[in-house]
């Protein structure tokens, strides 16, 4: 049913029952959100908030399905717009459900920040890498080069890390979750969890925690 007419048809059920809640859930997170840090936002609008669109970006794709099949969410930074920061993230699809915490596809402008203070604070990245609390529910995720990446030694002790093209962390959680009248104490308790993490890179990046 990934078409343009059956999408116009029952655009009224996406309504009702995908973006009006999708908005009320995050009208209803934002004060919890900022206790988890205040320089996230929570824009519970139509377009151009925190509820990413519906519609597919098949320019560069051979899949032409013009509609995603999940709901996402992006609490992004307050400086977002003048740099590639960190975001949270919450996913919701048929199949799964997952928080996320990081960057994803960061630029190579702040890809590079993060391998450079990486190297420089290194002790650091590991006490947030290995955090017990953070271990316990993320995990990282996403896309690593085969090789060392260029003026950066292969046999660096980090090099692993290094390697990262991104800096994502995903916690799982089931249906059940979201259907719960607890989800946004679920979500918000793995946000904190991911604290140290997403410290480390708005530093890197250089910006507020």
């Amino acid at each position: 049913n990934n078409t343009r007419d059956w999408f116009n048809e029952n655009k009224p059920v996406y309504e009702l029952d995908v973006r009006q809640p999708a908005l009320a859930f995050i009208d209803s997170i934002a004060p919890r959100l900022a206790e988890v840090s205040p320089h996230f936002l929570a824009i519970a609008k139509k377009s151009g908030g925190s509820l990413m669109r519906v519609y597919r970006d098949t320019r560069f794709s051979r899949d032409k399905t013009p509609y995603k099949t999940n709901i996402g969410i992006q609490f992004r930074h307050e400086q977002g717009r003048d740099a590639h920061a960190p975001c949270y993230y919450v996913h919701i699809d048929p199949q799964s459900v997952f928080v996320g915490a990081g960057m994803w596809r960061p630029d190579s402008r702040a890809l590079g920040k993060i391998r450079d203070y990486l190297v420089e604070a290194g002790p650091a990245w590991v006490s947030a890498r290995d955090d017990v609390t953070f271990q316990s529910y993320f995990s990282l995720s996403g896309e690593t080069l085969k090789r060392a990446p260029r003026g950066y030694s292969p046999d660096h002790p980090l090099i692993e890390d290094l390697k990262r093209k991104d800096f994502i962390a995903i916690s799982e959680l089931s249906h059940d979750d979201v259907l719960d009248p607890g989800f946004i104490d679920t979500v918000c308790e793995r946000f904190l969890a991911a604290d140290s993490y997403m410290r480390f890179l708005c530093k890197a990046i250089n910006v507020r925690m």
